[in-house]
C-alpha cells in the first residue's frame, strides 16, 4: 500500500534523525519476501493467521534475492528484517558468513503423520540455517495443438525437431539448458553435475544444445514462456510450472506438462542474525512450515510444500501440478547449489561465448 507523500516524507525525516527505525516495534516482526501473489498467499496462509495466534503483528518487506541487505544489516548492527523467504543457494552462502541464525530441527514440529520434522521435510528441506517451505522448478511445457500426432513425454523430445517440430523456448541461462541437454544426450539425472564438472562433461552439453541452437527463442522473465506459446511463438519451452498452471486454470491455455527431467530448486525460510526479536521469529518459522500451512500455500500458488505430510492435505486439484509430488519427481535434478558456486562464473563465461557464435 502506498503512504500518502506527506506522510512518507514525515516518516523519512524522522528515520534520518533516528527517531524512528526501519525495523518492527516491540511485539512486531519484519517478514521479507519476493512481493506479488505469492506475498499475498503467505500472508493470508501464514502472516495473519500466526498473528492471530501468537498476538505477534508481522509486517512484510520485499526481498529481491542475494544476500548484500542482509549482510549489510548484520554488519551495521542494524538489523530491521526478522525472517527472510531466501533460495537455498543464497541461505547457504548467507549462512556460511554467519548472516543467519542457527536452526535446531529438533525444534521444528513434527509431521501431521507424528514423524519427526526432519524425516517429514524433503531432502535439503532443513540446513543449518533454512527451514524449507517450498520448491519450485524448471520444466518443459507445450502447446498440445502443435502436435497432432502424440505428445512428447521425455526431454529428449525437446531436442527432436523432426518428430516434434517448432520453435523452442529457454531461459536464457546456462542453468537447466546444460543440465536438460546432459539428460537428452542420456546422463541419468543422478549423474549430470558428477558429468557437467569436467571440460568433457561441458563440451557433450554444448554440443547437444547446437543441435537445437538456430530453433530457440531466448526468455528472461517468468511471464514469457505462457505467452510465446499462446502466441505460437514455440511449439516447447521451459517455464515455471506454477505460470503454466495459471494459464492452464484460469485462462484454459492448452498447454501440456512435461515433468521429465524437472529441475528442482528449494526455497525456504531463515532468520537474520542479531533479530531483537528472535522468539517471535522462531515462532513463526515454526508455525509457517508446519504441516498445514505448507499444504495451504501449496494450493493457493502450486509450488511444491517441503514437507511429505502436507502434499495429501493439498487440494486434489492442485497436486498433479506440484514440483514436489512424487509422480513429477521421478527423474527429477535437485540443482546443486554448492555445484554452481564453484562453477556459475565459468559457465556464465562459456554460455555468452557460445550465444555469440554462428
Amino acid at each position: 500500500m502506498k503512504l500518502h507523500m506527506k506522510l512518507a516524507a514525515h516518516f523519512a525525516a524522522l528515520a534520518a534523525i533516528g527517531m524512528v527505525s526501519a525495523s518492527a516495534m516491540a511485539g512486531d516482526i519484519v517478514f521479507a519476501t519476493w512481493g506479488g501473489s505469492y506475498q499475498d498467499s503467505q500472508v493470508s496462509t501464514a502472516a495473519k493467521p500466526f498473528s492471530v495466534k501468537d498476538g505477534t503483528n508481522v509486517k512484510t518487506d520485499t526481498y529481491n534475492g542475494g544476500i548484500a541487505q542482509i549482510r549489510s544489516q548484520v554488519q551495521t548492527n542494524n538489523v530491521t528484517w526478522d525472517v527472510v523467504d531466501m533460495q537455498l543457494a543464497d541461505a547457504t552462502r548467507a549462512c556460511d558468513e554467519g548472516l543467519l541464525e542457527k536452526i535446531d530441527p529438533a525444534s521444528l514440529p513434527p509431521g501431521k503423520s507424528g514423524a519427526p520434522a526432519k524425516a517429514d521435510f524433503l531432502p535439503g528441506g532443513v540446513t543449518d540455517c533454512m527451514v524449507g517451505n517450498v520448491a519450485w522448478s524448471t520444466m518443459i511445457t507445450y502447446n498440445k495443438d502443435a502436435f497432432k500426432n502424440g505428445e512428447p513425454t521425455k526431454i529428449a523430445d525437446f531436442f527432436d525437431l523432426k518428430r516434434f517440430p517448432g520453435k523452442r523456448g529457454l531461459k536464457k541461462s546456462p542453468e537447466g539448458a546444460l543440465e536438460w541437454a546432459l539428460l537428452a544426450d542420456g546422463v541419468k539425472s543422478a549423474d549430470v553435475y558428477k558429468v557437467l564438472s569436467t571440460p568433457e562433461g561441458v563440451n557433450r552439453a554444448f554440443k547437444k544444445l547446437d543441435t537445437i541452437k538456430s530453433s530457440i527463442v531466448w526468455w528472461e522473465a517468468g511471464a514469457q514462456p505462457p505467452q510465446l506459446l499462446a502466441d505460437r511463438e514455440v511449439t516447447m519451452t521451459s517455464a515455471y510450472p506454477n505460470r503454466i498452471w495459471v494459464a492452464v486454470k484460469q485462462d484454459k491455455k492448452p498447454f501440456g506438462f512435461l515433468w521429465d527431467g524437472e529441475v528442482k530448486n528449494i526455497e525456504g525460510l531463515a532468520i537474520v542474525k542479531g533479530t531483537k526479536n528472535l522468539k517471535a521469529a522462531e515462532d513463526f518459522v515454526k508455525f509457517s512450515t508446519q504441516t498445514e500451512q505448507l499444504a495451504k500455500l501449496a494450493t493457493a500458488t502450486a509450488l511444491g510444500p517441503m514437507r511429505k505430510s502436507s502434499i495429501a492435505l493439498v487440494d486434489p486439484a492442485v497436486t498433479p501440478y506440484l514440483p514436489t509430488n512424487p509422480a513429477n519427481q521421478k527423474d527429477a535434478v535437485d540443482v546443486d547449489v554448492n555445484f554452481w558456486a564453484d562453477h556459475s562464473d565459468d559457465l556464465n563465461q562459456k554460455f555468452a561465448v557460445w550465444l555469440g557464435q554462428n
